[in-house]
């Protein structure tokens, strides 16, 4: 499993990317990424997530995850945020950034 993720916006408008595979991490993160996604449904999500309001400072984040030859894009604002892709979503700003 591979996830292409993108954080912008916040305060100081800056932009984050990482890419994170499970080939590269260790066996305890490689187990808990795919249950990650799969808790949060994110093949089931859409592909926007609109926030009602729009809020100043605030992160907008995209996510690309390819898995077994699926692939799937979602991109949510901070404030309309699932909580089931929460979890993932905090996992994938903590994950130190792969070499």
């Amino acid at each position: 499993m591979r996830i292409s993720f993108e954080r912008t916006g916040g305060f100081a408008g800056i932009r984050r990317t990482k890419t994170v595979d499970t080939a590269n991490l260790p066996a305890n993160e490689a187990n808990a990424l795919p249950r990650l996604v799969e808790v949060a449904d994110f093949f089931n999500l859409p592909a926007q997530i609109p926030t009602p309001n729009v809020q100043g400072d605030r992160f907008e984040y995209k996510l690309t995850v390819e898995d077994h030859g699926k692939q799937h894009t979602v991109i949510v604002s901070e404030a309309a945020l699932p909580g089931t892709l929460r979890p993932l979503i905090e996992w994938l700003n903590n994950v130190p950034v792969q070499r």
